[in-house]
């Protein structure tokens, strides 16, 4: 058997700078660790190559067997490094950014979009990265100032779905809203204050689509700015003393009941 690629390794050493966004910026490449995150990624050809320690080689024989990419041993102290997990899985592809320009949603618009405004956590994005695959979305958008979409929690979180759709990164939506509009797509800001209830929406006939859902910070919300450029602005009616719901919650409710629509 091979002997295994310590973390010393120039190739280890390259792959453990990708837990950091400057150095997925710099090499323009980010980790997938896991097998479903890396069944994704091979199944849709986003992978350069796989790590993995021996113990994960002969539990995932079956996955490497067919990668058709180089597949290298390492030790457990350098999974360990590749991993941002406390119980590091032994297994992980190099993946390059899919990093789609906004400017491909104003060209080709598609039935149904998300773009997040600032949102802070790393596992509501990769949340909603999974609901919106679930609903048939074909991009979403990370504002600028949101969580990286490359790092390890939101690959995590997105369980291979952030392999299936457009993922638009660090985008000026005070410019892209007013942009796709133009090219015809209906912006709903989702707000708990919104003049329009979900249901009265899908009644309206305001889930059809192209249609764009803007989503804000957990906290705070949409800025206020950025809402107001939107079609209309839409609550989910809650019939409990609930304050709020969570905002990958609300936007899986959203979503749905879009999805029903068209």
């Amino acid at each position: 058997m091979t002997e295994p690629l310590t973390e010393r390794n120039g190739r280890v050493a390259a792959a453990r700078k990708l837990t950091r966004r400057a150095g997925r910026d710099a090499a323009g490449a980010f980790l997938a660790e896991g097998r479903q995150a890396v069944v994704e990624a091979l199944e849709a050809g986003a992978a350069a190559e796989v790590f993995v320690t021996p113990t994960a080689a002969e539990v995932h024989r079956d996955l490497l067997a067919g990668a058709g990419v180089p597949v290298r041993l390492i030790t457990d102290k350098a999974a360990a490094g590749l991993s941002e997990t406390a119980t590091p899985q032994g297994l992980v592809a190099v993946c390059p950014l899919r990093d789609v320009p906004a400017e491909a949603l104003v060209q080709d618009p598609p039935q149904l979009a998300v773009a997040l405004a600032e949102l802070n956590d790393p596992g509501n994005a990769g949340t909603v990265l999974r609901t919106a695959d679930a609903c048939g979305a074909g991009a979403v958008v990370f504002g600028a100032g949101s969580a990286d979409p490359f790092q390890g929690k939101t690959v995590r979180s997105s369980a291979g779905s952030l392999f299936h759709v457009d993922v638009v990164r660090s985008a000026a939506l005070d410019v892209l809203v007013p942009a796709v509009q133009a090219a015809g797509v209906r912006v709903l800001a989702a707000a708990g204050d919104g003049e329009v209830g979900l249901d009265r929406a899908g009644a309206d006939g305001l889930l059809t689509g192209p249609v764009l859902w803007l989503f804000g910070n957990e906290a705070r919300g949409l800025d206020d700015a950025l809402a107001g450029l939107a079609d209309h602005r839409v609550r989910v009616p809650m019939r409990g003393r609930a304050e709020s719901l969570n905002l990958a919650v609300a936007a899986g409710i959203c979503l749905y009941a879009t999805q029903l629509a068209q």
